[in-house]
């Protein structure tokens, strides 16, 4: 099955404590390279999202995005740490002392001193759980996406690969009219220069000619590699590099096709096929 390696897929999961939003985008890429980008709360869990990305991608250049924010509720449940706050009257005492027009500090500012307010941690278990329920939305979102684009990816490689098929079967029906046209032209030269030819010479430089031109392996090959293509389309594997290989062995065939050819309608084939080959290759380097 193909499956494309872009896609984009957004999640968002909402508790008592706070709003967990978890975004993935992907491209092509050659590997799977996973960046992320993740507030504190959820960093000692990077390693094991990592992972279970990476059991459900084969490929891709993945951008994770987590972000997290506290509710009303939970971010009213702030505490003081009365300790410091002691110290800072201290501190502010003795300083008043030192100044000779020494201004007064309220509780609003000594509430914006850096460490006053602490919230209360939020359990690690019930983080760990909520992101991973996320997650798994939201790779299943992103495979979804993945695999529609892959199969309208797929049916355009088919298109490409009936297409060769085609031109393969033309080229085939019109190997021995070509022969026969080149035995004529032979004929017809030898008997405007008005000379005598052993004939039995003639027929072996048409034979020697039929042989250096011979493209039967050629087709057979071209069809073969084409085969190939569409049996690998339906594998549920990851099969980009596989395909992207069959790609240079049809182009390979292609130009052989080309370098053989003694006929414009030959020639034009070989560069027909190499067109669609890397319309092919084109929509391959999208597939994971």
């Amino acid at each position: 099955m193909a499956r494309s390696m872009t896609a984009f897929a957004r999640q968002e999961l909402v508790k008592d404590w706070g709003t967990v939003t978890l975004e993935l985008r992907s491209v092509n890429h050659r590997y799977l390279d996973i960046s992320m980008r993740m507030p504190e709360d959820f960093r000692n869990l990077e390693h094991k999202i990592r992972e279970k990305i990476s059991a459900k991608l084969g490929r891709g250049k993945v951008d994770v995005g987590l972000k997290f924010s506290r509710t009303d509720i939970a971010a009213a449940e702030m505490l003081i740490d009365k300790d410091l706050v002691q110290q800072i009257s201290t501190a502010s005492r003795e300083i008043d002392h030192i100044l000779y027009n020494a201004g007064s500090v309220s509780s609003l500012d000594i509430l914006r001193w850096p460490g006053v307010i602490k919230t209360p941690e939020l359990d690690s278990s019930e983080l760990s759980s909520a992101l991973f329920e996320l997650l798994d939305i939201t790779l299943t979102e992103m495979l979804e996406g993945r695999e529609r684009e892959g199969e309208k990816l797929a049916n355009l490689i088919q298109e490409r690969c009936q297409s060769i098929s085609e031109v393969i079967v033309k080229v085939k029906k019109r190997l021995p009219e070509i022969m026969k046209i080149w035995r004529e032209k032979l004929l017809t030269r030898i008997q405007e220069a008005s000379v005598e030819v052993d004939e039995n010479r003639v027929e072996q430089e048409l034979v020697m000619l039929a042989q250096k031109t011979d493209v039967d392996e050629e087709l057979d090959r071209l069809t073969t590699h084409v085969a190939e293509v569409e049996r690998v389309l339906k594998d549920k594997k990851p099969i980009g590099r596989r395909l992207d290989f069959l790609m240079q062995e049809l182009n390979r065939e292609a130009n052989t096709l080309g370098s053989k050819s003694i006929d414009t309608e030959t020639t034009k084939a070989s560069v027909d096929l190499k067109v669609f080959i890397e319309q092919m290759r084109e929509q391959i380097q999208n597939i994971e």
